[in-house]
């Protein structure tokens, strides 16, 4: 019997996992995702690096692709993907043929929110909304504990709602994006902008160049006690709270679900966006506030839920 292995592909990094039948991380591989200007050929070199990687030389019984884009209602093409160079590749069928194995894909956030309800924070309820803070904003949302994906399959693009009309520009070629100013871009713009100005902790980890400056060290130096990172997260937070205050307004879920890389801050990023998400619901002292919560998975929800949706896939047409 071989392995299935999820591969979550996002704006800067490709995780691959071999995962177990009760969601069980095995073991991991990662790769740097090329970027968004370049051949797609490249990303999808990295994508087959890290699936060889993990595989470790055992039977490859299917791969399940979470990617950071709009994927068709059919879980074949990538239609568009802000962080990466996919405008409607037929990303399925052309890595099927170059592993030779099923592969099965979606959304990133839809695969997170598939582990979270199974196996994670989610597990029990019926509705949820799954926020996925990496280099960007995913979405997702579960309805009557299914994944409600949309007439084109790109419901929960949460991250593109404008909330700054005329605000930052966004990779998507809008302005005023909710991910520009509450995901990864948005937590080292904020503490780029304030380096130099004074002794910081963030300052010696980049060494003085504010372009070196990267979402971990923000993370570090917030832990060290720097105000300017901890601001940062405040800040990023607090466009959380805001964000979800609609979402809420709009699904009334049992739960708020917080995934992604930046969520491996916990609570010095959930407290401000808890706090903004009372202040900002409508009708906040009338009604029951759902709990915000990080997920369970942690940033491996994505590849947990990939790999069970190919193992789906692949019993189903077995």
């Amino acid at each position: 019997m071989g392995v299935f292995i999820g591969v979550d592909v996002g704006g800067t990094k490709v995780l691959a996992a071999v995962v177990s039948a009760s969601g069980e991380v095995v073991r991991t591989a990662r790769r740097s995702t090329p970027g968004r200007r370049v051949d797609a050929a490249l990303v999808e070199d990295a994508l087959t690096a890290a699936v060889e990687d993990v595989a470790a030389g055992e039977t490859v019984e299917g791969v399940g692709i979470a990617a950071a884009g709009f994927v068709d209602a059919e879980g074949a093409r990538v239609m568009f993907a802000p962080h990466l160079p996919w405008r409607g590749e037929h990303v399925r069928d052309r890595l099927a043929e170059r592993w030779g194995t099923t592969v099965a894909l979606n959304n990133d956030a839809n695969c997170a929110a598939l582990a979270e309800v199974t196996y994670g924070a989610g597990r029990g309820a019926s509705d949820v909304v799954m926020i996925t803070l990496g280099t960007g904003i995913g979405g997702a949302l579960v309805l009557g504990g299914r994944v409600h994906r949309g007439r084109n399959g790109m419901a929960g693009e949460f991250g593109h709602m404008q909330v700054v009309p005329d605000g930052q520009p966004c990779e998507c070629g809008n302005r005023g994006c909710w991910e520009q100013y509450s995901s990864g871009n948005a937590l080292v713009r904020f503490a780029r902008a304030r380096i130099g100005h004074e002794p910081t902790v963030l300052e010696e980890l980049c060494q003085g160049n504010p372009d070196l400056l990267v979402g971990p060290m923000v993370t570090e130096a917030a832990e060290a006690g720097d105000l300017v990172a901890r601001q940062a997260f405040g800040s990023v937070g607090e466009w959380l709270g805001v964000g979800v205050a609609n979402l809420v307004a709009a699904f009334d879920p049992d739960c708020v679900v917080v995934g992604g890389g930046v969520s491996a801050a916990g609570d010095r990023l959930l407290e401000p966006a808890r706090s903004a998400l009372v202040r900002s619901l409508v009708g906040g002292g009338q009604r029951v506030v759902p709990p915000l919560v990080r997920a369970a998975l942690g940033p491996e929800a994505g590849v947990v839920g990939a790999a069970d949706l190919a193992r789906e896939v692949g019993q189903a047409r077995r």
